[in-house]
């Protein structure tokens, strides 16, 4: 089992910027590409960025690439999601998610559900 908590959402201007973390406990010793997800008000949850265990490979969707950067840290067993030039149609519930012995391509493209696991999520609004 892993656990995943996410931390650094908030509220912030258009134009800003922030930082999510997701900290991971539990088996952390295997191969999880880790990825980040949202989910708007009445919106299905979707891809936003992914990262192989080792960090060697990412993959952003299309409508961040550029502004968001996905990393990880795997001394610290934490990934980052740093978010610039936000605007009000990031606003969204943020998910951090695991999945063991896939690529960050894979996650990209693969239905969200099929992830092993998830966090609680963190809120980030993006106001005009």
């Amino acid at each position: 089992q892993v656990q995943l908590v996410e931390s650094g959402g908030g509220l912030v201007q258009a134009g800003g910027s922030l930082r999510l973390s997701c900290a991971a406990s539990g088996r952390t010793d295997a191969s999880y590409a880790m990825g980040w997800f949202r989910q708007a008000p009445g919106k299905e949850r979707e891809f936003v960025a992914a990262i192989t265990w080792n960090g060697g490979s990412t993959h952003h969707a299309d409508s961040v690439k550029g502004r968001f950067t996905i990393s990880r840290d795997n001394a610290k067993n934490t990934v980052y999601l740093q978010m610039n030039s936000l605007t009000p149609e990031d606003t969204a519930v943020y998910y951090c998610a695991a999945t063991e012995g896939v690529t960050a391509h894979a996650m990209a493209y693969t239905p969200p559900h099929v992830n092993d696991y998830w966090g609680q999520g963190t809120q980030v609004t993006v106001s005009s």
